[in-house]
């Protein structure tokens, strides 16, 4: 991309300061000081661990041509800028609020031109996000995706290696940006309240935000459950900042609709969800009601057929019309997202016979209810339930369907939530018959405290049956060694994420490969 004056790029800043008085043309924003190349310029944000201003002479050894700072931090940036009288040096209020404006900027906005739908929730998120990009692209539009597992842009899939469900802001800007060269025309996002709080979600100009549920996570980081949907809610919020005047060919022959410039942001939510109308409430835009429960009132509706271990034969219902399709994803939960993803599609003015073959051809959606099948005589899942309200479904939507034991091998990250232990020792022990408790992703707890603290958990919630080992491989291992024909082994917490974090290294990773070589393993002997 050309160079951008950074002048230019901060006129949404407001209250940046530029020290000494230059202009440098800048080929680039990133926040990561080891990505920075001749022209970039470094945004230096205060970390929860690692604050970016102790990198700020690492980012000009590797060429910065200007450096955006935070106030409160002069004892950190002052020397420095002294030291360097040939660089920009903009300080301002709060660096994580001016990163995406700035990002924006140098990519020309990028997502005020594309149809933009983000999608937050405590479960469900990356589900939904797929199919909602399925159904948009069954109906014909080129559609990208940004989520915890990977990107889609222009066509070509990548792996989300980032390790945050919702990227930096200078990394979603780029991807946009790609996706907006590239032709895409709509662009699909995964939010989490994270993205929400720590301002990476800002200058997405979402045109349809999704709510999933809310459920008791992240509270280490949000304090209270009440800060928690806050955060949430600033998706919705937003809709009323990002009105898009309905076009001609869209109000079609309502004359008044299109003299008063009607708008089309919009926010879904389920019928049954208990914060229903603090969804609606929270915005001032149109509101699409979607439902899996067959007799209840929405705009648009999933409704179940029958039902087995790997899926639901379904029907969507919408004012266009109803058609029937196959979901192969099992569990109500699921078909709760579904119709979450068809309300989206649907005020984006996707019909049933778009939905129907989205959910006919899906592929299957990585590391969520996957079935690994190597020839066992056993079934085998991998799913990314990584909280207890979502272990709790996973359970009880396998279980109904498995003649033999259900054995389940789970572990909690470490430097999350504290109650997530307890929270899925207890569905553990509640709906599992043999679990092995092993590790996820430990990061700077110990790997064998861990297993004992969720140990204790789980036999406090009456489970008795259960092994612990804290090496994930080898937990696979003994679950896979255990397994009969009629069994179904889960293999819960990570899904298709790519790496194993411990304190001191990342290791390569993906439960499904794992759980592949040690099944073909088994059947070798």
């Amino acid at each position: 991309m050309p160079a951008q004056l950074l002048r230019e790029m901060l006129q949404e800043v407001i209250g940046a300061h530029i020290s000494p008085d230059l202009d440098p043309g800048v080929t680039g924003v990133t926040q990561d000081s080891r990505s920075v190349t001749p022209g970039t310029a470094f945004v230096a944000l205060p970390g929860f661990t690692v604050d970016g201003h102790q990198y700020l002479e690492s980012a000009i050894a590797n060429g910065a041509a200007a450096l955006i700072v935070q106030s409160d931090r002069a004892q950190l940036w002052q020397p420095v800028a002294d030291a360097h009288s040939d660089i920009a040096v903009v300080s301002v209020d709060d660096t994580r609020a001016a990163l995406p404006r700035i990002s924006a900027a140098f990519h020309d906005f990028p997502a005020r031109k594309l149809n933009v739908v983000g999608v937050t929730g405590t479960d469900g998120k990356s589900t939904t996000t797929y199919l909602i990009h399925a159904m948009l692209s069954a109906a014909g539009h080129r559609t990208g995706l940004l989520n915890g597992v990977e990107f889609h842009v222009g066509g070509k899939w990548t792996q989300n290696e980032t390790g945050e469900t919702t990227p930096e802001a200078d990394i979603i800007q780029a991807k946009l940006a790609e996706m907006v060269a590239a032709g895409d025309t709509h662009a699909v996002l995964e939010v989490s309240s994270h993205a929400l709080e720590l301002h990476r979600a800002d200058e997405i100009n979402t045109r349809v935000a999704v709510f999933t549920g809310l459920s008791d996570d992240h509270l280490d980081f949000h304090g209270t459950r009440e800060n928690y949907l806050a955060a949430k809610l600033k998706l919705f919020h937003s809709l009323d900042d990002n009105q898009i005047p309905i076009s001609p060919r869209e109000a079609g022959g309502d004359v008044a609709k299109r003299q008063r410039g009607a708008l089309r942001a919009t926010a879904v939510v389920r019928a049954e969800d208990p914060l229903r109308d603090t969804i609606t409430s929270a915005h001032s835009q149109q509101t699409v009601i979607a439902t899996a429960t067959p007799g209840t009132t929405a705009d648009v509706s999933v409704l179940p057929g029958s039902q087995d271990a790997r899926g639901s034969d379904v029907r969507f219902v919408t004012p266009a019309g109803a058609l029937g399709a196959r979901l192969r994803m099992p569990g109500d939960y699921n078909l709760g997202n579904a119709a979450l993803a068809a309300g989206a599609a649907w005020s984006l003015g996707v019909g049933p016979v778009a939905m129907q073959t989205a959910v006919n051809n899906l592929r299957p959606v990585p590391g969520r209810m996957e079935s690994i099948d190597a020839g066992q005589p056993f079934t085998v899942i991998v799913d990314a339930a990584a909280t207890g309200p979502a272990l709790e479904l996973a359970l009880q939507t396998l279980k109904p369907h498995v003649t033999g034991r259900l054995i389940l091998v789970f572990g909690v990250a470490g430097e999350r939530d504290p109650i997530r232990k307890s929270s899925m020792a207890s569905a553990a022990a509640r709906h599992a018959d043999h679990t092995v408790i092993s590790n996820e992703n430990p990061r700077s707890e110990d790997p064998v405290e861990m297993v004992d603290e969720i140990a204790s958990h789980f036999v406090e919630s009456g489970g008795t049956s259960f092994d612990r080992q804290p090496d994930r491989r080898e937990a696979i291992r003994r679950a896979i060694s255990l397994a009969r024909p009629d069994d179904l082994l889960l293999i819960a917490g990570k899904g298709a994420e790519p790496k194993l974090i411990y304190a001191d290294r990342v290791e390569p990773w993906d439960d499904r490969e794992v759980t592949r070589s040690l099944v073909a393993e088994l059947l070798s002997r």
